[in-house]
């Protein structure tokens, strides 16, 4: 298992060196501190409830959120992503993850996301912390919810036990999958 994260590190620092070569601005992904980290899912958590019509009463029912402040993607050609958050269980941080992916196909430059990924019911989060490595769409699927603009998170009929959220600096994004996305506990 480590030898694969590590393997997905190096090819992700492979393709943001790639991406520097050609002139395009990119932030230098690096491991950050515990507090560090804790940091940026404060903010996230904040941006969240908002943005997120709700947010605030819709995350009082989780029974855990994980948050991602920022997940850096870039490529040429052969491209990963790569971004290091926490999980919260009644608002404190529990554990600290990285996620990571890996992509074959045309691309070229980079890009930041936040995503949140919010446990719905205690089986869902149980089994997330169990695993040694939790994969979107093998170890479990997330759903990712789209509503209209303005309307409240909490007025959705939400019945999947895992719900995802991606924002970019516009806003909350749709159309997209966090499919192939592994989730990795890390030692902080």
């Amino acid at each position: 298992m480590y030898k694969q994260q590590r393997r997905i590190h190096q090819l992700l620092t492979v393709c943001l060196l790639l991406v520097m070569a050609t002139g395009i601005p990119v932030n230098v992904a690096h491991a950050k501190s515990a507090a560090e980290i804790d940091i940026g899912v404060a903010e996230t958590l904040k941006r969240f409830k908002r943005e997120v019509p709700g947010g605030s009463k819709f995350l009082q029912r989780a029974n855990g959120v994980l948050v991602f402040p920022s997940v850096i993607k870039a490529g040429i050609g052969i491209g990963g992503e790569y971004g290091e958050g926490a999980l919260r269980v009644d608002g404190k941080t529990v554990d600290y993850y990285n996620t990571a992916s890996a992509s074959i196909g045309f691309q070229l430059g980079a890009q930041a996301k936040t995503i949140v990924v919010v446990f719905m019911t205690e089986k869902s989060l149980s089994d997330f912390r169990k695993s040694d490595g939790w994969e979107a769409g093998v170890d479990g699927s997330v759903a990712l919810i789209e509503w209209g603009v303005g309307k409240d998170i909490n007025t959705a009929d939400i019945k999947d036990p895992v719900v995802g959220f991606v924002f970019n600096n516009k806003g909350l994004m749709y159309n997209l999958t966090l499919e192939g996305s592994k989730f990795t506990r890390l030692n902080k």
